[in-house]
């Protein structure tokens, strides 16, 4: 049940207020000062604040401020007479939801008004957890990595999120760089801001100044109106810059100058404008070999490189194949509504033999189909390659007790540390190392 607090000194006025808001079926409480509204929602988080202008120990807006401090989802309904309507105004600058007048003109308008405040707050409610939501998709605890590689990379995101350094992502495509591009501003102070992703190998170099930086009407032929460019529209956020190698020489001067200056000029405009964007960019290209074949600025290259980190490519990260196909036949079916289907030990074996030459892209495309197509299980005659398995497979064994291993190397023996790192219980942690006679190692 939904509770709102009423603030009004006229008693007549608030029992009304009360009797049309219980009649609704809220819970209402009652109060005719700031002083009892404070002792009032100090024992109870309201939904909703409905408060007169003018009450006889200080001012409506001093009961809005304190609402806004303690109460910070609370949405607040300044009550305003005849001739205060400026004031209510002026409330709602100071972050009142809206005003109702007094005297009432119809219990409707309570009704509406209280109605519409209060899904307007579950709605910001709901919005605020699908934020935090994301914030968890992309957290850098959220990665699935048993590769020691790729837990190094992990660890170098988790480092350099909170800063803003600029950060370098080199790897094949499909390794996950924009992933990791979200997981470090999901995890840096930014996280609240806009992320903007800007693919620059799928854009033709007539077009990508402009959907860079913008363009101003009439700057050239086409250009029938202003244009905000992808730099602006991440103000205060951080903008992914994907396929980097493709600018050409052009837009490579004026990328190293808003790096250097933090400002530029849209297309056809003379106005500087002043951006605080953190960039993060990513290239399948090698950078250090296109700087010496003239192809790419020395100087923006070292500006780009501050924080480089490379993404190892899947066949290179066996530990963390099935892990993965797990994880994506899981998602896939819980979006079509239905059980996962379980890989078989075959179907895993020749996962695990493949070369992957699209990465954790096409592992996971490929799970989407299989949990489309397979019922209960997935086995070796549902995978689409017929690629064989190497002469010896690798077992999941030996790659479980490896990544085993190199946890407790990277935590010096801690094995509680090593099973935080590797997602699993100090319980289960302590019954691998039995299982694999490793017990009286770390």
């Amino acid at each position: 049940m939904e509770k709102i607090l009423v603030i009004d000194d006229d008693e007549g006025f608030r029992k009304l207020l009360e009797t049309i808001l219980a009649a609704e079926g809220y819970e209402v409480q009652t109060g005719a000062s700031v002083a009892d509204a404070i002792r009032l929602g100090s024992k109870t988080n309201f939904h909703l604040v409905l408060t007169d202008l003018r009450l006889p120990d200080g001012e409506g807006t001093q009961l809005l401020q304190w609402v806004k401090e303690n109460l910070p989802e609370t949405p607040v309904i300044m009550i305003t007479a005849f001739g205060t309507v400026a004031s209510a105004v002026e409330a709602m600058k100071l972050g009142a939801a809206d005003y109702l007048g007094k005297p009432l003109a119809s219990p409707d308008e309570l009704r509406i008004l209280v109605r519409r405040c209060l899904e307007e707050r579950q709605l910001a409610s709901e919005n605020e957890w699908l934020r935090e939501e994301a914030g968890k998709a992309f957290s850098c605890d959220s990665l699935i990595a048993y590769d020691s590689r790729m837990l190094k990379v992990i660890e170098l995101a988790r480092k350099v999120a909170p800063t803003n350094a600029t950060v370098l992502l080199m790897g094949e495509s499909g390794t996950g760089k924009e992933v990791l591009a979200r997981c470090i501003h999901s995890n840096s102070p930014r996280a609240n801001r806009v992320f903007v992703a800007v693919n620059c190998a799928a854009l033709s170099p007539t077009l990508i100044e402009s959907e860079l930086f913008g363009h101003e009407k009439g700057s050239f032929t086409g250009a029938v109106g202003q244009h905000i460019g992808r730099f602006e529209r991440a103000h205060g956020g951080t903008l992914f810059l994907d396929e980097i190698g493709e600018l050409d020489s052009n837009l490579q001067a004026k990328l190293l100058r808003v790096l250097q200056e933090r400002t530029f000029e849209r297309v056809g405009g003379t106005r500087q404008i002043t951006v605080d964007v953190r960039v993060i960019t990513a290239t399948n290209r090698d950078l250090q070999r296109m700087v010496a074949d003239g192809k790419f600025r020395e100087d923006l290259y070292y500006r780009l490189n501050a924080f480089p980190m490379e993404i190892p490519p899947l066949r290179d990260r066996p530990a963390d194949i099935e892990p993965l196909a797990r994880m994506f036949l899981a998602r896939a079916a819980r979006e079509l509504g239905r059980p996962a289907p379980q890989l078989t030990v075959e179907a895993r074996d020749r996962l695990l033999g493949y070369a992957w030459p699209g990465n954790v892209r096409e592992l996971e495309n490929m799970m989407q189909r299989l949990a489309i197509l397979c019922d209960k299980t997935v086995t070796a005659a549902d995978l689409p390659f017929t690629a064989k398995a190497p002469s010896r497979p690798v077992t999941m064994e030996e790659i479980e007790k490896q990544a085993i291993l190199e946890a407790l190397e990277r935590n010096g023996g801690n094995r509680t540390r090593a099973a935080a790192q590797l997602g699993i219980s100090l319980r289960t942690l302590q019954y691998r190392l039995k299982e694999y006679g490793m017990a009286a190692e770390g």
